[in-house]
């Protein structure tokens, strides 16, 4: 899966750095970030790239994590140099970019961008928002709230019966692969109370023997997702399609899915272990 980077190690601990110039800048704006192609890789600008055309950059920049000896920035207002081969890409290329650990840098490191975005004012009285300097944190100087990253949990459902399993396409998404049923938690809800009433709101049937599979870190919608496989409580698989979220849910045969390895999602390393019969 994306965050899968070994032998790379990925450190998330906050610190107050002050960039150098090999550090990486990564600059952000809605759905995109800016990178270099060199042939199938990416490359993030470093410091040393940007600071010539941008004299204050240092002064605005928010560590963000490390990956090995590199560390990674936050930066505003950049302009590129001309001709450098730094351009706006948008973010779904992080899905297939290599090298894996930059394309897992780069969609993190976005996921923090909205956060922070979305974090200037108090929640609690609108005054202005700082970074706390020991931790990742946004503080009220005046009514001492304190903002963390916002993470919110989903569940990922593989719904199998037999030797089959149900894959659906979501509604109204740019998103046209075949995927499994999912859905985020309601206050008061366990996940395992997730699974069972999404499964009946999504395509009406009634789920037993509900069992956790695996979770990731899924960047490119703030989510924590955690994998269950649940068989069919009972013979009758007719669907009741919630035209809302999906386009379809269908049956189909462990050997006649029509979905092959991919290295990003969950959802995918889900499909081919029921589809080579792991689970």
């Amino acid at each position: 899966m994306i965050q899968d980077i070994a032998p790379h190690h990925f450190d998330n601990a906050y610190h107050s750095y002050t960039p150098r110039e090999e550090d990486f800048a990564i600059y952000c704006q809605p759905h995109q970030v800016l990178l270099k192609r060199q042939e199938d890789r990416i490359i993030f600008p470093a410091f040393r790239d940007l600071k010539k055309r941008n004299d204050d950059i240092l002064e605005n920049a928010t560590y963000l994590f490390q990956i090995d000896e590199f560390r990674f920035f936050l930066v505003k207002h950049v302009n590129p140099e001309p001709l450098s081969g730094f351009q706006m890409e948008n973010t779904e290329i992080f899905r297939l970019a290599e090298p894996q650990y930059l394309a897992f840098a780069g969609i993190t490191a976005y996921q923090l961008y909205l956060w922070y975005e979305s974090r200037k004012f108090c929640g609690c009285c609108g005054s202005p928002l700082r970074h706390d300097e020991k931790e990742r944190m946004m503080y009220c100087d005046h009514c001492h709230a304190m903002e963390f990253p916002k993470i919110s949990p989903a569940v990922i459902i593989g719904l199998t019966h037999k030797n089959r399993l149900l894959l659906s396409k979501y509604a109204g998404r740019t998103y046209k692969k075949y995927a499994l049923l999912a859905g985020y938690p309601e206050i008061g809800e366990t996940v395992e109370e997730t699974v069972s009433r999404e499964v009946m709101e999504e395509v009406g049937l009634p789920v037993k023997n509900i069992r956790y599979y695996k979770s990731q870190p899924w960047p490119f919608s703030s989510t924590v997702l955690m994998g269950f496989f649940c068989d069919l409580d009972g013979d009758d698989e007719t669907v009741t399609l919630d035209a809302n979220e999906l386009a379809l849910a269908q049956w189909f045969e462990r050997d006649e899915i029509p979905v092959t390895p991919s290295r990003d999602s969950l959802t995918n390393e889900m499909i081919m272990a029921f589809k080579n019969g792991l689970v």
